[in-house]
């Protein structure tokens, strides 16, 4: 077995990798320097292989593994069946499971296949990339909402929805405190501070 000895100034970081990758990876921090340099330990049938990684940098390492999309950013869940895990793999516990179709989340990391998610309620945890998907949903925050013909607080009422129901992002302009949405087939706007699924300002067209 090879050992790493952590150097004076320095400070020994091990890096954790899922359990189906057959090795496991450590880096050495010194603080004199401010250089990061990483020694990766190969194990290939029983046998241990030290393996040099000159000129590579941490967040050079995450950035191989991440889709290059913003972060963070939102989504919905593409089953009606979702399994919210502890870690980025199928190894890891399920910690949740989220049986709402739609349910808009946020990506706030990610890992190879593999997106951390946040939902309205601040439960975060791991899903695979296929139980997402791109369509832009709110979920109404608070009391019951009502949703108006037009983005004006005396406009007339088109529907009423309670909170925690789940409706189709259609737009929102910028620099306006309204957003459009499809809540069960009736289009209104509703103010931004009565839904969650975006960003403050985001502008959505």
């Amino acid at each position: 077995m090879t050992a790493i000895l952590p150097q004076p100034g320095c400070l020994s970081l091990k890096l954790v990798m899922p359990r189906r990758r057959l090795f496991a990876s450590f880096f050495l921090v010194c603080r004199s320097s401010g250089l990061v340099s990483g020694l990766a330990l190969g194990l290939v049938l029983g046998v241990a292989l030290g393996v040099a990684i000159p000129g590579r940098s941490l967040a050079l390492v995450a950035q191989e593994k991440t889709s290059g999309l913003p972060l963070p950013r939102f989504v919905s869940l593409r089953s009606s069946e979702v399994n919210l895990r502890t870690g980025p793999g199928v190894q890891y516990p399920v910690d949740w499971v989220y049986n709402r179709q739609k349910l808009p989340v946020e990506v706030i990391a990610e890992y190879d296949t593999w997106r951390k998610i946040r939902d309205w309620q601040g439960t975060q945890g791991w899903v695979h990339q296929s139980m997402l998907t791109g369509q832009r949903t709110v979920i109404i925050i608070g009391d019951t909402r009502t949703l108006r013909l037009k983005p004006e607080a005396e406009s007339a009422a088109i529907a009423q929805a309670e909170a925690s129901v789940i409706g189709k992002l259609l737009q929102c302009p910028n620099q306006l405190a309204w957003c459009k949405v499809d809540v069960d087939g009736f289009e209104g706007w509703i103010r931004r501070v009565e839904i969650w699924g975006l960003h403050r300002n985001e502008l959505v067209e």
